[in-house]
């Protein structure tokens, strides 16, 4: 009984900046619970790859690039998905952007363009696929937040206005959609070293990470997987509205030395 509260099978989750990083991790983390999966992004090679991983586990899914900031786009995505698969069950909005640098001197095209990724483009992907859950009666979205959406970051205000969005995008659809038999929630990740903080984590700005990090160490992506499985099961039909912190400790910190 409980192992069946988390299986996905005969499900279909999309995951909407799935080709690298945590929204790879998730899309294959998906295909092991059962679901099949079309994890998409800007660039075709990567979709492909990610593709070619998810039916090497006996997965159904779609090579379908997807532009997180464009409608046409994503309504493609959405209209390929209902046709193939007859239904969306998840959606799983990872796509994002981020970029260091003082605030007095970061450009309006930055910040622009993080906000139009990581909350806008969050927006977007759920105005296109959500209408269809709620004529069913059902769906999950599930979103990437971030310890940023609790707390200040240096020389990252636009990232951290975003995922602060993020926060309240979440808590305000769960509160519109519900009702009608659609869960949104999020996974705030804490530290974990992907392509898009690599660099930045080598620096000093990494070794105080780890020192307000409880555990010691950076996440693995595949430790995120837990919570998104969760989130996109039968154990979380009352649970809505929600960030749940995949932190290491991070938020729970005061003094650790």
């Amino acid at each position: 009984m409980t192992s069946s509260l988390f299986d996905l099978t005969g499900r279909l989750a999309v995951i909407v900046g799935g080709t690298s990083g945590i929204g790879h991790a998730l899309a294959l983390g998906l295909a092991d619970a059962g679901a099949d999966v079309v994890a998409t992004g800007r660039r075709a090679d990567a979709v492909d790859a990610v593709a070619a991983r998810i039916e090497q586990r006996g997965r159904r899914t779609l090579r379908h690039p997807v532009d997180v900031t464009s409608f046409s786009s994503l309504n493609g995505l959405c209209d390929a998905c209902v046709t193939t698969f007859g239904k969306v069950d998840i959606v799983v909005a990872v796509a994002g952007v981020t970029k260091r640098v003082a605030t007095l001197e970061m450009s309006e095209a930055d910040w622009n363009r993080i906000l139009d990724t990581n909350v806008t483009g969050m927006f977007r992907t759920y105005q296109v696929f959500a209408p269809s859950m709620i004529a069913r009666g059902s769906g999950r979205l599930i979103g990437i937040g971030s310890i940023a959406s609790f707390v200040g970051l240096q020389e990252v205000a636009a990232y951290t206005a975003s995922k602060s969005a993020v926060a309240g995008l979440t808590r305000a659809l769960a509160v519109e959609w519900s009702r009608h038999g659609v869960t949104v929630n999020a996974i705030a990740p804490g530290v974990f070293e992907t392509d898009l903080n690599r660099e930045i984590l080598k620096g000093p700005r990494g070794q105080e990470f780890l020192v307000r990090t409880p555990m010691g160490r950076f996440g693995r992506v595949e430790e995120l997987v837990g919570a998104a499985v969760y989130l996109a099961s039968d154990a979380a039909t009352f649970v809505t509205g929600q960030l749940i912190a995949v932190d290491g400790g991070f938020l729970a910190s005061g003094v650790n030395q």
